[in-house]
């Protein structure tokens, strides 16, 4: 087989038919005589390569045969026709190796002498043909899909992609074929390299972590970006501010321990590339929902280097996060890859297989598109699924993660083309002995025909709730027409996950997320402000379901502020004394603004990054301290954490119900009064009645709690049960106090009329 240095194509045109490529001559004798001269040459001084084993899939350094270290290699590409490993010194140059061993469809090899920090990737050989979905191209280099490090290089650099990143012929005149014109230029210099790794990288002090374990019912999760929210952090040495060091740094933890989250839900460290368009316009994609290697640690984020040393920093990272008890979710996006679509750059998967890896449309120059990323991976292929689980078992046994939140889950869901709870993702995912025992989380929605899932996902799963979040967002803004809804969301979803022995943690209960408005913009603006994007504001949503409290965007008014101010410690209370998992967004418990963004996905800069000096400020400082309290309070009442659903019957003689809700009267709430409008809802805990036993299987028990929510601008006047509910209360929570030290201990008769304050919350303990 001849390398791609020695091929020269040919395009023959015929009218009605794709263009086709043919080997030629490559010269005159004269320049053949030469080239074989020199191929001859560089063969003499290439290291031997030695059969190896098919598995692992990936770059494993080992000692073979006779005690000779060195690295096995073994890529899967079916359908290929052959296979060149491409190593790289510290100066670029490049040595070709073809693997001849086939075994099962993966081409393999030992090389001996080859060790951890070599740079590699590969050149896969076969037929150009989009029309049937083959698209072979060797002269692109291609990123080892098991990659476990990324050497990017420079090639975040540049403004923008350059053309020999493409398989086709990127400027190609006639755009009904666009894509189908290869591109015979070497992208070797201008994409990013696989590094060997060795597999104790991290070191001898990663032997002594500890998971966490945190059940479900007591955690508490954090969204946050590694690099934005250790940006700005002044107490971050300047050298560590992004990268996944600076999150191991004291000073980081200090913040999450204090604040009282269980959880971290890092947004994607899997290996990323940016967008063409974005690099036109002097952008990065920040998010990093674009990822193009499953194993490997962003490359980017890391502070030791990138020849390897990534690995054990973010080793480093998780251990650091275990010894404070906190667990490290990764929100992964397995569903589409960074190739995008037909018109997108050769990085990898398409250039091994682009028919294995990839859903095609029946005219399979197209992609299937369930994502609206341009691709969507082939999840049902065996190999496709095999490199999921397999990224997902390295991520825990290897890496010490705990649990991961799937980006547009439904798409990993579908069979054929219909989302299939019985499907084979899931199915393989049910009865794995490592992944069914961590957390999993489903953002259970795509883009495609039947995509939105909320409630569907088998037992073991845990979803994004976005009812609850458009529910809250609904009432506290005065655009609820009842309370139904409401109450449902409040008191764990029964509605959507009362079934097949899920429990009320299976709801993520949040009202931000990365994507939209943070906390404070929601109540500032009403409409989206994403013109730094670039887009002409037409990217984001349009549905915020916000209130910017009578002024768009920032103000000197002080009554507006005072009245976010409420607003903000409305929704924290809210989300906080819910019951389900609370997953905070980074920030949002400080009041951070991104200046009406909410599709922030491109802004690597201050206004996606956590600014710091607003924990010293009055307004959020008080926020900040707020929030340090509930979640105290909710750590400490297991009333305000079932792991059971309500059943809202008397349980016992004197009437007393697990959950009972009432009206502004004081009187139990009728069939009628849930449909009637209303700004006023409140619910009563009982901590008499909490299902389950301690570990030493004692009846658990708790004090019982009285919440009331009311989002009209008039006070209410509203009578607290009395006996048998309570003989007393005694208010914990008061929202319409800027300084909340005030309010504890405070003490109400049961029977007694309260005068509720406009848009509040009351949060208030039984006495007995």
């Amino acid at each position: 087989m001849s390398s791609a240095a020695e091929q020269e194509t040919v395009r023959e045109k015929v009218p009605g038919d794709p263009p086709v490529t043919r080997s030629a001559e490559a010269g005159p004798a004269a320049r053949r005589s030469r080239t074989d001269a020199r191929e001859t040459d560089t063969a003499s001084r290439r290291p031997p390569v030695w059969p190896g084993a098919p598995t692992p899939l990936g770059a494993r350094y080992r000692v073979g045969p006779d005690g000779v270290a060195g690295t096995n290699f073994a890529l899967w590409a079916g359908g290929a026709e052959g296979v060149e490993l491409c190593l790289f010194d510290e100066r670029g140059a490049e040595t070709r190796l073809p693997l001849t061993e086939l075994t099962h469809e993966i081409w393999h090899g030992f090389v001996p002498g080859v060790g951890p920090g070599a740079r590699y990737g590969y050149r896969v050989h076969g037929r150009w043909d989009p029309w049937t979905g083959a698209r072979w191209n060797p002269a692109k280099l291609l990123l080892d899909p098991y990659a476990r490090a990324v050497d990017a290089g420079a090639g975040n650099d540049y403004g923008a992609l350059p053309p020999e990143v493409y398989g086709h012929v990127r400027d190609w005149p006639e755009q009904h074929v666009a894509d189908t014109v290869r591109d015979d230029r070497d992208s070797a210099p201008f994409v990013p390299k696989a590094v060997v790794v060795h597999d104790d990288a991290g070191g001898d002090e990663w032997m002594d972590d500890r998971r966490p374990k945190t059940p479900w019912a007591d955690s508490v999760i954090y969204e946050l970006h590694v690099r934005g929210f250790t940006r700005l952090h002044p107490g971050i040495p300047e050298e560590l501010r992004g990268t996944y060091a600076g999150l191991a740094h004291p000073a980081a933890i200090e913040h999450l321990v204090r604040l009282g989250v269980t959880a971290v839900e890092l947004l994607p460290v899997h290996q990323f590339a940016h967008e063409d368009h974005l690099l036109r316009r002097g952008l990065r994609n920040y998010w990093g929902y674009n990822s193009i290697g499953y194993f490997a640690p962003h490359a980017a984020y890391a502070a030791t280097g990138t020849a390897g040393q990534q690995v054990g920093e973010f080793k480093r990272m998780v251990r650091a996060l275990h010894a404070a008890g906190i667990e490290v979710i990764l929100d992964v996006v397995y569903n589409h890859t960074a190739e995008a679509g037909e018109l997108g750059p050769m990085l990898s998967l398409r250039g091994i297989d682009n028919r294995g890896y990839y859903r095609l449309q029946a005219d399979a120059r197209r992609y299937a598109d369930y994502t609206g990323c341009g691709n969507t991976l082939h999840v049902v292929q065996p190999h496709v699924l095999r490199l999921i689980t397999d990224s997902l078992r390295y991520w825990v046994t290897e890496m010490g993660v705990d649990g991961f939140r799937f980006d547009l889950a439904a798409a990993l869901a579908r069979s054929m083309h219909d989302v299939d709870m019985l499907s084979p993702f899931l199915a393989v995912i049910a009865q794995d002995p490592v992944l069914r025992r961590v957390k999993l989380i489903a953002e259970p929605w795509d883009v495609g025909n039947g995509g939105y899932q909320v409630g569907a996902f088998p037992p073991l799963w845990t979803e994004w709730n976005d009812r609850y979040r458009d529910s809250v967002r609904d009432f506290w803004r005065g655009a609820l027409h009842d309370v139904r809804d409401l109450g449902y969301r409040l008191s764990g979803s029964s509605d959507l996950y009362a079934w097949g022995g899920r429990r009320p943690y299976a709801s993520i209960n949040f009202i931000t997320a990365h994507d939209g408005f943070t906390l404070r913009d929601l109540v500032s603006y009403e409409r989206k402000h994403n013109e730094a994007n670039g887009e002409g504001n037409r990217d984001g949503t349009n549905d915020n379901r916000s209130w910017n409290c009578g002024a768009e965007g920032e103000t000197d008014d002080p009554a507006v502020l005072a009245l976010r101010r409420r607003q903000l410690r409305n929704l924290l209370t809210t989300l906080l004394v819910s019951t389900g998992v609370p997953m905070l967004v980074a920030g949002d418990e400080m009041g951070r603004t991104q200046g009406g963004s909410n599709n922030a996905y491109c802004q690597d800069n201050e206004v996606s990054w956590v600014d710091w000096s607003l924990a010293g400020q009055p307004g959020p400082a008080g926020l900040l301290q707020l929030t340090r309290r509930l979640l105290a309070l909710r750590h400490s009442h297991p009333v305000l954490r079932r792991r059971a659903f309500f059943s809202g019957r008397p349980q016992a003689a004197d009437g007393l119900r697990d959950l009972a809700w009432f009206t502004p009267h004081g009187s139990e709430m009728t069939e009628e009064d849930w449909y009637a409008p209303s700004a006023t809802l409140a619910l009563y805990l009982s901590g008499r009645d909490i299902p389950g036993r301690d570990a030493r299987g004692c009846q658990v028990t708790d004090d019982s709690f009285l919440t009331v929510l009311h989002a009209a601008a008039e006070p209410v006047d509203f009578r607290l049960p009395g006996p048998p509910w309570a003989a007393a209360y005694e208010l914990v929570v008061d929202t319409s106090l800027e300084d909340q030290s005030t309010a504890p201990g405070t003490v109400h008769e049961g029977g007694r009329v309260v005068r509720v304050p406009g848009r509040s919350v009351l949060l208030l303990r039984v006495r007995t």
